[in-house]
C-alpha cells in the first residue's frame, strides 16, 4: 500500500478533465461502489489498489463532491480561492491561502 501523495487541505486539479478542488478525505484503496467503478470507461478505468481522494471540486458551471484517483491528480498551482459551498464548514482559511481542516476525523 502506498503512502498519498497528497495532504487534507491540498487544492488539486484533475489531471484530464476540467475541475479542481480542495482533499477533505482519503482512502487508502477504492472504497466506492461497483456501480460507480463500473461506470467509469473500462479504457481510462484507473487502480483500484492507490489512494483515493475526496474532493470540494468546481468547475466553470458548478460546486460538487468528487471521488478521484491519485493518479488523476497534480497539485493546483493557480493559487486562485474556491467558491464550493461547503469550504467554511470543513475549512478555514490561512492567510496564505491554504486550508486546515476545522476538526479531524471527517471519515
Amino acid at each position: 500500500m502506498r503512502t498519498a501523495k497528497f495532504k487534507i487541505g491540498q487544492v488539486v486539479r484533475h489531471r484530464v478533465y476540467p475541475f479542481r478542488g480542495v482533499i477533505f478525505d482519503v482512502d487508502p484503496t477504492f472504497s466506492n461502489t461497483e456501480e460507480w467503478w463500473n461506470a467509469i470507461p473500462e479504457d481510462v478505468r484507473p487502480s483500484r489498489d492507490q489512494p483515493y481522494y475526496h474532493l470540494l471540486a468546481e468547475n466553470a458551471e458548478t460546486e460538487y463532491v468528487a471521488y478521484v484517483s491519485e493518479q488523476n491528480l497534480v497539485p493546483d498551482m493557480t493559487g486562485e480561492p474556491l467558491r464550493h459551498p461547503q469550504l467554511d464548514e470543513i475549512f478555514a482559511e490561512n492567510s496564505d491561502g491554504s486550508y486546515i481542516p476545522r476538526s479531524i476525523g471527517m471519515h
